[in-house]
């Protein structure tokens, strides 16, 4: 009879041994997942953040190009962009630490 007990705990160790090996599996591939979404997300941000740089690069442009009240107010738009992005380069930049 001890035998036969000891074959049932053994069946139910490698029963639950098994299930736990499944577990950390799919908690690997989520965990894999989770990374390429942030990555993926990161890109996004980053290739968002590129069309901003165009659009500023573009108001220096006309900023070098007015004058008077113009220039002020391209100056300000232009200060304003520059913060944007700034603030949203390093909000990424801590998100990657």
């Amino acid at each position: 009879m001890s035998t036969d007990v000891d074959m049932a705990k053994k069946a139910i160790y490698d029963i639950l041994d098994s299930r736990i090996k499944t577990v950390e599996a799919k908690l690997g591939a989520l965990k894999a997942k989770a990374a390429t979404a942030k990555a993926n997300a990161e890109i996004k941000l980053v290739t968002d953040l590129l069309t901003k740089k165009q659009v500023i690069h573009q108001k220096l442009r006309e900023l070098k190009k007015s004058g008077g009240e113009q220039w002020e107010h391209t100056k300000a738009d232009l200060e304003a962009r520059i913060a944007d992005i700034e603030n949203s380069v390093k909000g990424i930049e801590s998100k990657s630490h």
